[in-house]
C-alpha cells in the first residue's frame, strides 16, 4: 500500500478511487481488507509533522473529487489521535469537503468516533466540563 506522503496528489491509484481510507501505518494489514474500494494510503504522524500531512492530504482533495475519507487509528495513541484532528481541518480548507468517518481500534474492534467527539476532543475545557457534567446527580427538588 502507498503512504500518504510518497503518493502524487494526482496519481492514477487516487484517480481511480472515489473513497481514501487514511490509516496509521502501524496497523496490520488484515484489518484493511474491510476497507474495498478505497485508496488506502498509510501515514505516520510520529514520522511526519501534521502539518506536512495537512498540506499534503489538502492537496490530493483540492485536486481530486472524493465521496468519503476515513480515517483508522490505534485507539489511545498520542500520534495517531492528531491524524483525525488533520483530516477535519483540511476538511474546513478544502471546497466540497467529502464526507468523514473516523475510526479508532480497540482490542482488535472497531469503533466508530463521530466528527464531533474528533472536535470536542481538541478543547480540553470541553472534555473536563462534560465530564463534571457527567457525575453530577440530579437533584431531588
Amino acid at each position: 500500500m502507498p503512504r500518504l506522503m510518497d503518493i502524487n496528489t494526482r496519481s492514477s491509484y487516487l484517480r481511480s478511487f472515489r473513497r481514501i481510507l487514511l490509516y496509521g501505518s502501524c496497523l496490520g494489514e488484515e484489518i484493511l481488507q474491510e476497507f474495498d474500494g478505497y485508496a488506502k494510503l498509510s501515514c505516520c504522524l510520529e514520522e511526519e509533522h501534521a502539518n506536512m500531512v495537512g498540506f499534503k492530504l489538502a492537496g490530493i482533495l483540492a485536486r481530486g473529487s472524493y465521496d468519503e475519507i476515513a480515517v483508522l487509528t490505534v485507539d489511545g495513541s498520542l500520534h495517531c489521535v492528531q491524524l483525525h484532528h488533520v483530516v477535519e481541518e483540511v476538511c474546513k480548507l478544502v471546497r466540497n469537503p467529502p464526507a468523514r468517518r473516523h475510526i479508532v481500534l480497540e482490542e482488535g474492534k472497531m469503533i466508530y468516533v463521530p466528527e464531533n467527539a474528533v472536535k470536542i476532543s481538541r478543547y480540553l475545557s470541553r472534555v473536563s466540563k462534560l465530564i463534571k457534567n457527567s457525575h453530577q446527580r440530579p437533584s431531588n427538588r
